[in-house]
């Protein structure tokens, strides 16, 4: 019962990173015009926050199931 619980909180809390890392304050700092070998510092930047918010509801179902 405790796990389902901690599961819960712990997708609760990747939903909420994944809101603060695609909201506006966050964007608009890569939302410049530079680049890196041709590719936006925007494009980077929401590769890694969406590749993060995967991780972590991965992480969060996997110990959910053990």
């Amino acid at each position: 019962m405790h796990r389902r619980i901690l599961a819960g909180d712990r997708l609760a809390a990747a939903f909420l990173v994944g809101c603060v890392l695609f909201n506006y304050p966050l964007l608009s700092l890569f939302d410049r015009h530079a680049a890196i070998a041709g590719i936006p510092l925007i494009y980077g930047y929401v590769f890694f926050a969406w590749a993060m918010v995967i991780a972590l509801i991965a992480w969060a179902i996997e110990r959910h199931v053990r």
